[in-house]
């Protein structure tokens, strides 16, 4: 409950010893006090956004790190031996089925991150803490480390059994969050903002520097996360409703400031790891038929299409443009999660769940861009997506954007109806059968493409079904056919074509048509350079 001030206390007091008239003023303005009192104590997105104006009316100050030598210099190995004790989780003695973990600072994690819960009657800041951490066998200080912060937080809820905590979202590090729903274990990340990703200037990577945590109430189905972003060139005001189940869902709105010119702005940007998989194999032999934490990009554009462009390894960096006007949504998605599909006991790629970002709202022209960057292992995320709009904000302006975050394993039912979709593409030589049914290679190379949906599983078998594929300049198609697919009541594509120069890139394009009727998705490729 809030407390009066000595001014309000005096007024009351002074119209409580008058009259009956009066007395009922004093209700009025006692409730009009409250309201004050509600309003005064109330926090949103407006409260942040003053801070990120004025952040972007000043010049940037880079963060310095407080670290001592043992946490700035140390391994990963040895950042892992420190451990949040869980019976110290902040909220958890309260009803609130949300509890909070933070995270120690160490390595690259080396700027703190302030932290602040949102009360009904108050903002106080979480201060750090040795107490909250189990260091292992390191041996610390703790004068030492008694002006330290935190390097980020973790959200744990009851997401898959009542009585357990599992972990729902993870912020840690520049403006990256994960997030994760029912069965799903932690794969592609999102972000905050993109600066400047995959130009030769150099990225540049905005950071979460201060967040505001409202105590959730025992019967609240979601949580609200402010943040307060900061780089050298933009700043931003986020807001965040995590609502956690099946598909874990998270509402955001933000509000962008640029401090200085910016060549390309990421919104709602995804990051992701695509090392291997049946449309690139891997070139090592590996029991792994598939490792990656997402196989291709989707976009549903806003005269309506639906595009499927699978993901690639390249041999250097690839930067793949769709021009979209008012995009109603896009994502990295995992398209299929049958464990056959990985074979991986250990990492569990068939858990990992899609991103996909729905639209609120026009966006205005734009494009959404994809970036391929080449890897050697599944240690580094690879694959960035984003929206870049056409036309900036002007410094000190703001942008408003609002869209949702869904992390899901139920990938058919983003999707249209309307259209069916790629379920898989896989890569083969192309070959003919002799006439001693030998198989031969001539040659070519072939993509053999299934799509599967209510679209063409409510078809008849011997329905015409027909493709309409389009390649770049740096290769002759030699054959495409369709088929029925009793497997998944759909219609296999195979696509040969030989390649002109095997130094560039092939781009194609397909999708499948009876008479004038579009019955698919667009499916993008883009065969990489093969050096």
């Amino acid at each position: 409950m809030r407390l009066y001030t000595d001014q309000e206390t005096a007024l009351l007091h002074y119209l409580y010893r008058k009259p009956a008239k009066l007395k009922m003023m004093a209700l009025g303005v006692s409730a009009a006090l409250s309201m004050l009192a509600s309003h005064a104590w109330g926090f949103s997105l407006d409260d942040v956004s003053v801070q990120a104006e004025k952040l972007a009316g000043r010049a940037f100050e880079t963060p310095k790190s407080n670290l001592p030598s043992l946490f700035r210099d140390m391994k990963f190995a040895d950042y892992q031996k420190i451990r949040f004790k869980d019976d110290m989780a902040y909220w958890g003695q309260d009803k609130t089925p949300f509890k909070l973990n933070f995270y120690h600072q160490g390595m690259h994690f080396d700027i703190p991150v302030k932290i602040n819960e949102i009360t009904a009657t108050q903002v106080k800041e979480i201060s750090y803490s040795p107490d909250y951490f189990d260091f292992g066998s390191l041996t610390v200080d703790p004068a030492a480390v008694a002006g330290l912060g935190f390097a980020g937080f973790k959200v744990r809820y009851p997401l898959n059994t009542p009585d357990r905590l599992d972990e729902l979202v993870t912020l840690l590090g520049a403006s990256y969050f994960r997030v994760v729903g029912k069965d799903q274990v932690y794969g592609l990340s999102a972000r905050g903002l993109a600066i400047d990703t995959a130009l030769p200037s150099g990225e540049e990577f905005p950071r979460f520097k201060e967040f505001w945590i409202e105590y959730p109430q025992p019967d609240r189905r979601n949580l609200i996360i402010y943040a307060l972003l900061d780089s050298p060139r933009a700043t931003g005001a986020y807001r965040f409703q995590i609502t956690p189940g099946p598909d874990s869902v998270v509402d955001v709105e933000a509000r962008v400031y640029l401090r200085d010119n910016v060549a390309k702005l990421g919104i709602a940007p995804l990051t992701s790891m695509y090392l291997f998989g049946p449309n690139q194999p891997s070139r090592q032999v590996n029991y792994r038929p598939a490792l990656h934490d997402s196989n291709g990009l989707a976009i549903h554009a806003g005269n309506g299409e639906w595009l499927w462009r699978p993901l690639n390894n390249p041999k250097r960096l690839s930067v793949s443009t769709f021009t979209v006007e008012n995009p109603k949504g896009f994502g990295l998605l995992q398209r299929g999660h049958n464990f056959s599909q990985y074979e991986d006991l250990e990492d569990r790629y068939d858990l990992r769940p899609s991103g996909w970002v729905e639209v609120v709202g026009d966006w205005g022209k734009g494009r959404i861009e994809l970036v391929e960057i080449p890897t050697p292992d599944e240690t580094n995320d690879n694959i960035v997506a984003f929206w870049t709009p056409d036309q900036l904000p002007e410094k000190g302006k703001p942008l408003d954007i609002k869209y949702r975050l869904r992390f899901t394993l139920n990938e058919p039912a983003l999707h249209s109806q309307d259209l069916a979709w790629v379920s898989q593409t896989r890569l083969s030589t192309g070959d003919i059968k002799q006439s001693n049914l030998i198989r031969q290679s001539d040659g070519s190379t072939a993509y053999i493409v299934d799509f599967e949906g209510p679209a063409l599983k409510n078809l008849p078998p011997e329905a015409e079904v027909a493709a309409q594929v389009s390649l770049g300049n740096n290769a002759d198609l030699v054959e495409t056919s369709v088929r029925y697919n009793p497997v998944n009541q759909g219609r296999r594509l195979i696509v040969r074509l030989k390649v002109k120069d095997a130094s560039k890139p092939v781009e194609m394009r397909a999708a499948l048509v009876e008479g004038e009727k579009t019955l698919t998705e667009t499916w993008s490729y883009q065969l990489p350079a093969n050096e």
